[in-house]
C-alpha cells in the first residue's frame, strides 16, 4: 500500500517527541512545522495534555516486547483515532488519502496519522521497526527505515560509541590475557 507523503515524517516526529519530551504546546506546534508535517493545523486548550498522553500510549508501542502486544496496542490507537479514509488535495500537494475528519485539531490528526503510518509501515516492514537503541546509556526510541531491517541504535553517534567501548574492551581482555 502506498503511504502518504509525509507519513515517514509523523513516525519520526513522533519519536522525536519520546526522545525529547515537549514542554508546551508552542513547543509542538514550532516542532511540527519544523518536521515537514503539512500546513498550520488548529490547536485547542486540551492538545498539549492530549499529544502527551499518546506520546506515552505510542512510547508503550514502542516497548512492546512481542510482536502480538505490538499490534493490539497499535489496534487499540487506529480504533480510537481513525474516521473513514477520505481522498483529500486541500494543501496544494496533489491527491492524498486523509485517515481523519476534516477541522479536526492537533492532538486528533497527530494520533490518527502517526497510527496509520505505523500500520503501514510494521506490516509491509516488519513489527519488529520500532525499538530503543542499544546503548545501554542512551535507550532513545527509534524507527528503522534501513533497507535489510536491522537496526540496533539510534544514531551513527551511538554506532561509533558502542564500537569503541566493544574495541577497547577487546584490548583490554587481550591484555589481560597476555599478563596472566
Amino acid at each position: 500500500m502506498a503511504s502518504n507523503s509525509y507519513h515517514r515524517n509523523f513516525l519520526v516526529f513522533v519519536i522525536d517527541l519520546i526522545n525529547e519530551a515537549p514542554v508546551d504546546l508552542d513547543d509542538v506546534v514550532r516542532r511540527w512545522a519544523a518536521g515537514g508535517l503539512g500546513p498550520p493545523v488548529p490547536t485547542n486548550d486540551d492538545d498539549f495534555r492530549s499529544v502527551c498522553a499518546f506520546v506515552e500510549e505510542w512510547a508503550e508501542v514502542v516497548d512492546a516486547t512481542t510482536e502480538d502486544q505490538r499490534v493490539n496496542l497499535l489496534n487499540a490507537l487506529l480504533a480510537d483515532s481513525v474516521a473513514y479514509p477520505r481522498i483529500t488535495r486541500h494543501d496544494g500537494s496533489g491527491w492524498h488519502v486523509h485517515y481523519r475528519d476534516d477541522g479536526v485539531s492537533l492532538a486528533v490528526i497527530l494520533r490518527s496519522v502517526t497510527s496509520v503510518a505505523a500500520a503501514q509501515h510494521l506490516t509491509s516492514t516488519g513489527m519488529h521497526r520500532l525499538g530503543r537503541c542499544a546503548v545501554a546509556e542512551c535507550r532513545r526510541a527509534f524507527v528503522d527505515f534501513t533497507q535489510g531491517g536491522k537496526q540496533r541504535y539510534c544514531s551513527h553517534a551511538c554506532v561509533n560509541r558502542d564500537a569503541v567501548r566493544r574495541h577497547r574492551a577487546r584490548r583490554t581482555a587481550g591484555r589481560s590475557s597476555v599478563e596472566a
